[in-house]
């Protein structure tokens, strides 16, 4: 049976048995049992990491140690609130920094991302209004499912992969992916994406 580790582009977290492209962190969620509790966080700094570093190896879910989160793809981890880390993925968070313009510390960079991605005192993903043209290549929008916005396109994000193509919607849509994030995007950063057909 699968573990309830798998994030999704509206931040939840669900049990799903494909792991991904990438690696994540929010701190402590689970209990011994390997079972999340009721927090969805508890840090600030969510990370999104490659899924082998160096000859590191942890056991899944370890009693104590982090619980370990897993993503289809960057799109998906950016929407969901995350950043890249500093550790195993030093160029891809300099350049991200860069594209997003920041110039502060990283704590003082969570912080900002943390009031733009969750509500306070609740569990629940922060989800903003833009205007779907002024929309970067990467950002994810919310049309009842996730959507990748791509080119002329959007994208139906799935667990396994994305769904055919639809044409890019008019007007002020919802957007998942936080304001740093999409910063980032139009700054030039450019996702690590599951592959499109």
């Amino acid at each position: 049976m699968p573990l309830q580790n798998r994030v999704l582009a509206t931040g939840d977290i669900v049990a799903e048995p494909g792991r991904g492209r990438f690696m994540g962190n929010r701190g402590i969620l689970h209990e011994d049992a390997q079972v999340l509790g009721r927090a969805r966080w508890k840090h600030k700094a969510w990370v999104t990491c490659v899924l082998k570093h160096r000859d590191w190896h942890r056991k899944v879910m370890s009693p104590g140690a982090y619980t370990e989160l897993f993503f289809l793809d960057e799109a998906v981890a950016l929407a969901a609130g995350h950043r890249p880390c500093a550790l195993c993925r030093h160029s891809d968070y300099v350049e991200y920094r860069a594209a997003a313009g920041l110039n502060g510390t990283a704590r003082e960079m969570d912080a900002q991302m943390h009031t733009e991605r969750a509500e306070a005192r609740t569990f629940r993903q922060k989800r903003h209004q833009i205007q779907a043209d002024s929309l970067p290549d990467g950002a994810v929008i919310f049309e009842g499912v996730p959507k990748l916005v791509w080119g002329n396109a959007v994208l139906p994000v799935k667990t396994d992969g994305y769904g055919a193509p639809e044409p890019r919607p008019n007007g002020e849509v919802t957007v998942l992916t936080p304001p740093t994030s999409l910063a980032a995007l139009k700054g030039g950063y450019r996702p690590d994406l599951h592959s499109i057909d």
